[in-house]
């Protein structure tokens, strides 16, 4: 997939980034960070915050480094990472559509590689919670529950993130033999298909659905900067999302979403390489969001390999050859590149005496505070590097 120099760009930058996170992941061994606070993991693993859902991520970075490593020290952080996730699966309002960011970095992945028999129990049980979430009326998977002090009606609503725990689901029905955990996520996949992807490749980040009748029945800007716009995460998660689902099943209808919506995002990645937190922000409002760059790189990387497949299994002639440098996989590798090498030199903390890695990350366009470090975007940025390594722990 890679020519020489760009292989070893990929190496020297991994290299680069295990040697800062092995003085990192000696700091925070027994925390859960989210963000830092003037250079230093802040910790979510306290019963108050516990339930967080990107508190799969770190574990998910050791169990990558020591896919890398072999170093016992990553894996022993993402065993204890795992472990103190299992309060979680006895707390209802703990428990959402997120089940997949929290268990399929820490159980399931300690599963793959271990087959401890509990990690096992650990996947089933947050699966059996995420398929108790579907609606059959709507064929959708719900977000979030309803919450004391909020007045907004949830039982309709669904948000383009759930693409990326539909994994959860079809790992379910791998491992058990059981269609329904797959016949669920596939529902989920073919409702956001019809109704999440707007005509230009643009994707909605909610969406309210009849929940008694099914049908949708309005959007919501959500994380980004208002209805109708183009919240550069979301764009991510259904570009990454859809990859998925298509590689798990080989639908058709997956792999043209994944790649109507790669097309729109690299149609709109700025001359500087660097992601705005929404493509409709305001030309005044300069704010990033990173983490929307390293998950559109790993989504490009795996459609990259996709249509990679679908070429060799081809003969071609001189001109077809040629042709091929400006072929889709190509496009997405490159653009998959750019991203990665931009990250590197431009939003990569490398100083080894701070814990954060990837900066001007930013969760939401309407939050208070933008442009921070969080810790999806330092794992999907190395999650990225890994695939092009060829060393991945493939978790999704």
């Amino acid at each position: 997939m890679l020519e020489k120099e760009k292989r070893e760009w990929v190496w020297e930058t991994l290299n680069r980034e295990e040697q800062k996170m092995e003085k990192f992941s000696e700091r925070s061994a027994h925390k859960i960070p989210y963000t830092t606070r003037d250079g230093v993991h802040d910790d979510r693993s306290d019963d108050e915050n516990i339930a967080w859902w990107t508190n799969g991520f770190w574990g998910g970075m050791m169990w990558q480094l020591y896919a890398l490593t072999g170093k016992v020290q990553y894996r022993q952080i993402a065993e204890e990472n795992e472990r103190r996730l299992d309060p979680v699966l006895m707390n209802y309002n703990g428990l959402d559509h997120d089940n997949g960011f929290r268990w399929l970095p820490t159980a399931v992945a300690d599963y793959r590689v271990t087959k401890n028999p509990q990690s096992k129990n650990r996947g089933l049980l947050a699966a059996g919670n995420l398929a108790g979430r579907y609606n059959s009326a709507g064929k959708f998977i719900r977000a979030w529950n309803d919450w004391e002090g909020n007045t907004d009606d949830h039982r309709g609503w669904a948000i383009i993130d759930c693409m990326m725990n539909l994994p959860l689901l079809y790992w379910a029905s791998e491992e058990t033999g059981d269609p329904r955990f797959r016949q669920i996520a596939v529902n989920h996949a073919d409702t956001a298909a019809e109704n999440f992807i707007r005509p230009d490749g643009s994707v909605h980040h909610i969406v309210e659905f009849d929940f008694e009748k099914g049908g949708m029945r309005k959007s919501y800007g959500g994380q980004g900067c208002g209805v109708g716009s183009s919240w550069t995460r979301g764009q991510a998660w259904g570009l990454y999302g859809f990859t998925l689902s298509y590689l798990h099943t080989k639908a058709p209808l997956y792999l043209q979403s994944a790649q109507k919506i790669a097309d729109y995002f690299v149609t709109n990645i700025p001359e500087n390489g660097l992601i705005p937190v929404d493509f409709c922000q305001p030309r005044e409002v300069s704010w990033e969001d990173s983490t929307a760059a390293a998950i559109a790189a790993c989504g490009l990387i795996e459609l990259a390999k996709t249509e990679e497949k679908k070429e060799a299994d081809r003969d071609y002639t001189e001109k077809e050859e040629k042709d091929r440098e400006c072929c889709r996989g190509s496009l997405y590798i490159r653009a998959a590149l750019r991203l990665l090498k931009t990250l590197a030199a431009r939003r990569v903390n490398w100083n080894d005496e701070e814990d954060d890695l990837l900066t001007r990350c930013t969760a939401a366009y309407h939050d208070a505070e933008h442009e921070y470090s969080i810790i999806y975007g330092d794992y999907y940025f190395l999650e990225a590097l890994m695939k092009l390594s060829g060393k991945e722990l493939f978790i999704w």
